[in-house]
């Protein structure tokens, strides 16, 4: 039923989205996308980097030891507005 798209096909999803959001739009559009997309990248990448770096055993620390700074994680490089600092979270609870 939805096999290939064409060259028409194409070119008529686009009219559609130029006549629905507007020309002036688009691009305000692409652009947040395409910081959207950054920010999920350097997520999931200090995600990554944060899980190979945590393979030492876990248990009480030494008293020798400081405890781990507060980093920050940055959308692109460069991009100073939308650095944040992270907080790690913490188990207030008490059992």
């Amino acid at each position: 039923m939805f096999g290939r798209l064409g060259a028409p096909e194409i070119i008529l999803i686009l009219v559609v989205i130029i006549l629905l959001f507007g020309a002036k739009k688009l691009p305000d559009m692409a652009r947040s996308l395409g910081k959207s997309a950054r920010i999920l990248k350097s997520e999931a990448k200090a995600m990554k980097e944060e899980g190979s770096s945590t393979a030492t055993p876990a248990g009480p620390p030494n008293p020798g030891e400081q405890a781990p700074a507060q980093r920050t994680i940055q959308a692109a490089p460069g991009d100073v507005t939308s650095s944040r600092p992270v907080t790690e979270p913490t188990d207030t609870t008490k059992r």
